[in-house]
């Protein structure tokens, strides 16, 4: 199947998933996970309608970045663990940071995105599963209750949400539990109305669970081999 078979085939198994929810489709984004693939491909996916890109690799992204400047409302998400010392190329490359797990990492981004002019969206990541080998804060911290309530000052940072990667499950219903565990911190949250904090972003779900995600609450599903296939 082509780029674009595989873009109408997700957002039709996405749709589903929603509407099972009582959910609207349009509400959640589907991101096209562009690590690895070609600057090529995500043209192929910007023209079959996908508008959100996911890279993990600040350097990497770095080489295709002069290819893809003219798909001019395309928005680049850095979705991989950033070392705080590529915090200033991660600010110039990309609209968003997903993948915040540290106070430190906040800062060094908002001095970084101020010393180039512009603010910068990010999304605290929760180790939901507590898994060791995983980045991520874990839910209901110091170091998350730390973070939350330096936003007022990191003038040049949008705290827009939280996103998760659950353990791996082969049958999609294990991620199910860890799902609703975000979006019951989510909702934890938001009641808590904290100054400098949006929560209206719930990145979860990938190309092997995204519907179970849709079904609990996601507003952004992350899929790489759905749309662009195989990686080699």
């Amino acid at each position: 199947m082509s780029i674009a078979e595989n873009v109408a085939a997700v957002r039709e198994r996405l749709a589903a998933a929603a509407r099972r929810a009582g959910r609207n489709p349009d509400e959640i984004v589907l991101m096209g996970v562009s690590k690895t693939f070609p600057a090529e491909s995500i043209c192929e996916a910007y023209f079959a309608g996908i508008r959100m890109f996911g890279e993990n690799r600040v350097q990497e992204f770095g080489g295709k970045f002069e290819l893809l400047r003219n798909l001019r409302d395309a928005e680049w998400h850095l979705i991989g663990h950033l070392q705080s010392n590529k915090a200033s190329k991660a600010a110039e490359f990309f609209h968003a940071v997903d993948s915040v797990d540290s106070l430190r990492l906040a800062e060094r981004l908002d001095s970084a995105t101020a010393a180039v002019g512009k603010k910068l969206k990010i999304l605290i990541e929760i180790n939901i599963g507590g898994e060791a080998a995983k980045s991520g804060l874990a839910p209901n911290s110091s170091d998350l209750e730390q973070l939350l309530k330096a936003a007022p000052r990191l003038k040049h940072l949008q705290i827009r949400g939280l996103m998760t990667i659950p353990p791996f499950a082969e049958n999609p219903e294990g991620s199910r539990p860890y799902f609703r565990k975000l979006r019951e911190l989510r909702d934890e949250l938001r009641v808590r109305k904290l100054p400098g904090v949006v929560l209206d972003v719930l990145s979860m779900g990938m190309s092997h669970d995204f519907e179970v995600a849709v079904e609990e609450g996601s507003t952004c599903v992350r899929v790489g081999t759905g749309v662009f296939g195989v990686r080699k």
